[in-house]
């Protein structure tokens, strides 16, 4: 018993000593990387090239390079990433970026419980396209429509209208501008977007992070809900399956139909830099039209990578409204089916403009 004890207490040192030499290993391994990245930017259509190189220890082995991995941090996802195909001459590993959405990304490499981190922002690889357009008709109606929201169902204009103390859901006749229904909010709402879809209307709040779902045919609230991940409620649309809401940054959030429960999002840019204040949305023909907070246009959405495909110029509308000291900023994307145009209107605005997009091609279907 004596002589066993003793055995353990001598080879025990060993042992801790080889533990101790094994995580050394590890703790010693130097990934260096070299890559194609200009200023922490890349764009869509660019291979990504990374080259690894490692200093180790004498017991590291190239057979541990195997075990090498690459993780892709994306709107707060993870997942592995897999080179296309291994450069032996140039050493590099490639990767295709076209099936990734745009913005912040973060590339984790792995080999052992060693990792090194690269972060980079993906860009789109096209300028957006510059559309005009053509006035196929104006509508009148009063100077004190607040517009936040703006949506049409069953061809008939619905509209939410903001201010606290002032907020309301109404429904518009838009050929004069009555109001034909309404529902107002307590004094301590600000309302903001609207969408309606299988009969229901999804209305947004401003900073109260609170939305309301209503019967779309007599204007009962059926029921409230919270938004606690993104940081405001602006506008609000949907593609007849899900929600996308955007919250005054560069991201849109998606919103799941049944509880509304954000599910993720998307970073919204161009090929040169992220697009903020993204304000009233619309669900046009598999895009996303946004209105700019202070810009007077729209923007034209990709929603599978948030890309801007495009951007409607409206910059001369607002001076054919009636200018008056409360008169803001354009605010309102209604796209009409049934008519194959876009109505668009802005907040204090005494007109709504019908407008087509000039050289698009426009179908019937979404």
């Amino acid at each position: 018993m004596k002589m066993i004890k003793t055995y353990i207490f001598r080879i025990l040192p060993i042992i801790i000593f080889t533990i101790i030499s094994c995580n050394e290993v590890d703790s010693k391994i130097n990934i260096s990387i070299s890559h194609n990245i200009i200023n922490g930017k890349i764009k869509l259509n660019d291979t990504l090239k990374i080259k690894v190189d490692f200093l180790a220890t004498k017991n590291f082995k190239d057979n541990d390079l195997n075990n090498l991995l690459f993780d892709l941090k994306s709107n707060n996802n993870k997942y592995e990433l897999n080179p296309i195909d291994y450069d032996e001459t140039t050493k590099e590993y490639h990767f295709l970026l076209d099936k990734i959405s745009l913005g912040k990304k973060e590339l984790i490499i792995k080999l052992n419980n060693v990792n090194k981190r690269l972060n980079f922002t993906l860009l789109n690889d096209k300028a957006p396209k510059i559309y005009n357009y053509e006035i196929i008709n104006e509508f009148s109606r009063g100077l004190d429509s607040y517009t936040q929201g703006f949506e049409f169902y069953n061809d008939t204009l619905y509209e939410s209208l903001g201010r606290y103390g002032k907020s309301k859901l109404v429904k518009v006749n838009f050929k004069n501008g009555k109001q034909l229904k309404e529902a107002k909010l307590s004094s301590n709402y600000f309302a903001e977007g609207i969408t309606i879809m299988n009969d229901k209307i999804y209305q947004l709040t401003w900073k109260e992070k609170v939305g309301f779902v209503y019967d779309v045919n007599n204007f009962n609230k059926l029921k409230s809900f919270d938004y606690k991940k993104s940081i405001e409620g602006w506008g609000i649309c949907n593609d007849g399956l899900r929600l996308y809401k955007s919250d005054g940054t560069e991201k849109i959030w998606f919103l799941n139909s049944e509880n509304q429960k954000e599910e993720g999002f998307i970073e919204i840019y161009t090929n040169k830099n992220k697009v903020v204040g993204l304000n009233e949305l619309e669900w046009v023909e598999g895009k996303i039209y946004a209105n700019r907070y202070l810009f007077e246009g729209i923007a034209i959405i990709n929603p599978s990578n948030g890309a801007i495909d495009g951007v409607i110029n409206l910059s001369s509308l607002k001076g054919k409204v009636t200018q008056h000291e409360n008169l803001n900023v354009i605010n309102g994307i209604a796209y009409n089916k049934k008519r194959n145009s876009i109505f668009v209107t802005g907040k204090m605005w005494d007109k709504i403009f019908e407008i087509r997009i000039k050289e698009k091609e426009w179908t019937t279907e979404i």
